[in-house]
């Protein structure tokens, strides 16, 4: 059997694996527009960054608790279902971080434990209401993200129509600092959340936890965040020239304007443990910003790229969580 102590090791290491390469890869989703359009240096981004995740993911554990409890029935699988889930997002992450596409770690791990599981224990494992907030969280994503940002934007130009392009500048520049921070602290208590969860979900799979008590330690939560926070100091300048320079040019204001209404979206979606995905919330709002100009600002075939590799991550992550899951002994 894989429930051992030394397998549940196994399972840990390869969940703060997952979690590295989402601080490294979802970095940007964090700092792309403030480093775009030269508020900050890309240190000084990152650090901040990684500063503002570590708070985000202490600050709550709503979305945890979905990921860790409602994805699959934990009663039904063993840790290699766990690790191998960790696993089939850090090679499918790694591989899209190479090719510069910012995918989903949050729909990554769900699917790569909904592959593994389905391997482990079959179809009847899967709990579709937790999955409903899984693809609630996909539409919320994109009309918050997008909807949001070409709102916000719509008002900024209303309100500012008036001042003068260097004016404008300045006082973005200083109210994009903290938008920029509340984006990283609104990462973490999204994505900061999932691998929190998964290392919950891998405790009550060795402890043998009845679902209905099934809760997350403190030292879990100060491990996941911790993880998270010094590898998104890390960066990932691949990801940030795709995200804050491919997709559309940005000055100071927009974003703001895409910054605000994706830290918003995530901020509010967490809450409700609905496990929301920073890249779509972050690369929609980029696209909404970008629309306000004219519909051709946007580089679409740059977003184009972007939406297929999120499309993408849910069979491969899934069908490597299950292949894993396959050759990992019993």
């Amino acid at each position: 059997m894989t429930d051992t102590f030394g397998f549940l090791i196994f399972a840990f290491a390869a969940i703060l694996a997952f979690e590295a390469v989402n601080g490294w890869t979802d970095a940007p989703n964090a700092v792309a527009t403030v480093v775009s359009t030269r508020v900050l240096a890309p240190v000084a981004a990152v650090i901040m960054a990684g500063v503002f995740n570590l708070l985000g993911a202490l600050s709550g554990t709503a979305v945890a608790t979905t990921i860790g409890k409602d994805i699959v029935d934990i009663q039904a699988i063993s840790l290699e279902t766990v690790a191998a889930a960790a696993l089939a997002v850090v090679f499918w992450s790694s591989f899209a971080a190479y090719l510069s596409l910012p995918t989903s770690e949050s729909h990554g791990i769900v699917a790569g434990i909904a592959g593994a599981a389905v391997q482990v224990a079959g179809w009847d494992v899967i709990i579709w209401d937790g999955w409903t907030k899984v693809f609630t969280g996909v539409g919320v994503a994109v009309m918050g993200g997008f909807g949001g940002g070409f709102l916000l934007m719509i008002l900024i130009l209303w309100l500012f129509y008036r001042s003068s392009p260097s004016r404008s500048r300045r006082v973005f520049g200083w109210l994009q600092l903290g938008s920029s921070a509340f984006m990283a602290w609104s990462h973490g208590t999204a994505d900061g959340q999932k691998a929190i969860g998964v290392m919950a979900m891998a405790l009550a799979i060795y402890n043998d936890t009845p679902t209905s008590e099934f809760s997350v330690p403190l030292w879990v939560i100060l491990l996941g965040a911790g993880t998270l926070g010094l590898s998104t100091a890390t960066g990932g300048w691949r990801i940030i020239r795709t995200l804050g320079m491919r997709v559309t040019h940005l000055e100071t204001y927009q974003g703001f304007a895409a910054e605000a209404a994706a830290a918003t979206t995530l901020a509010v979606t967490s809450r409700f443990g609905i496990p929301l995905s920073t890249t779509h919330t972050i690369g929609t709002a980029i696209m909404g910003v970008g629309a306000t100009r004219r519909v051709s600002a946007v580089r679409w075939g740059v977003a184009y790229n972007i939406v297929a590799a999120w499309v993408l991550t849910f069979p491969i992550c899934f069908g490597l969580g299950w292949l894993i899951a396959l050759i990992i002994p019993d």
